[in-house]
């Protein structure tokens, strides 16, 4: 029996009793302001190039403070300063979000950790986080090294894990509520063709299952954690510069077997992340999206 009193119809035909313990009034924003990620702060890894500089990106262009965390910390600043020029260009009459650079390298849990005590400490605050870093290596498993096993387990995964659980404390010692999108690939799914890429796969196969297994062990903490999956993206620096350059036929027979005939640009993952960063999807946890023009439906 439900706690609460019922509400019934006086006549006519009898319809669904709905407890009134359980019936409410929404509370959530307007839905298109609901989108919106102003008073947010996001700390990103692998901000600063390719598919992480355009999340980077539209995060800030809706309206999150950005925290950008790199390898390369003068590069991030660098397109720190870019992309506050492009909000300036979109929003002229708005308040430019603070955008600032961070340096760590995401396989060493100390740098990891005094990265997150940077931001705070320019910040003064984490809520969203996104883990874009990510290290790509196409390479026979028979011909890989203990090295090569350790740094693609240790970037992709371990990395993931430390600004996860490092973002998560931080969040559960103030009880305040927060969002994570790791940036999976659909090679977590499928096996790529024909790069061989067992180690890689494997680790971002890892990667969706600890944003469901987080997801779960965090929902209570109103922490909701999901992965963002891209398909064949084509950035200048790994794809073009190299992958494609070693094998000029490789783009063609990628795109014959996407559905919309063509491999994405970077741009096409920015609606999806600032979605999954805003109160828009205030009750999607756990789940993988997959942004592949349909490779992988077929």
């Amino acid at each position: 029996m439900f706690a609460g009193k019922f509400v019934r119809g006086l006549s006519g035909p009898s319809k669904a009793l709905i407890p009134t313990s359980r019936r409410h009034t929404s509370t959530k924003p307007p839905v298109l302001a609901s989108f919106s990620l102003a008073n947010k702060t996001t700390v990103i890894t692998g901000g600063a190039r390719g598919l992480g500089l355009a999340m980077s990106k539209s995060l800030a262009l809706s309206g999150s403070n950005v925290a950008i965390v790199d390898l390369n910390k003068d590069e991030a600043a660098e397109r720190a300063l870019e992309i506050a020029g492009s909000f300036r260009q979109v929003h002229p009459q708005q308040v430019v979000p603070k955008i600032t650079a961070h340096y760590a390298d995401v396989a060493e849990k100390a740098e990891v950790d005094a990265s997150i005590q940077d931001v705070l400490h320019q910040h003064g605050e984490i809520t969203n986080l996104v883990t874009c870093a990510g290290y790509c290596q196409n390479v026979n498993a028979i011909d890989m090294t203990p090295g090569d096993i350790k740094r693609m387990l240790s970037v992709n995964l371990e990395g993931t894990f430390y600004y996860a659980t490092g973002v998560a404390r931080y969040l559960m010692e103030r009880k305040q509520p927060g969002t994570m999108v790791f940036i999976g690939s659909i090679s977590g799914s499928i096996v790529n063709v024909p790069q061989p890429q067992a180690m890689y796969n494997s680790s971002k196969a890892a990667v969706r299952h600890l944003a469901a297994s987080l997801a779960v062990e965090w929902a209570s903490n109103g922490i909701r954690v999901n992965c963002l999956s891209p398909g064949y993206m084509i950035t200048e620096q790994a794809m073009k510069a190299k992958i494609l350059a070693e094998n000029p036929g490789l783009k063609a027979e990628w795109e014959s077997k996407i559905p919309q005939g063509k491999m994405g640009p970077p741009e096409e993952l920015m609606g999806t992340v600032a979605f999954l960063s805003s109160d828009a999807s205030s009750y999607i946890t756990g789940q993988e999206i997959k942004v592949d023009g349909g490779y992988t439906v077929c």
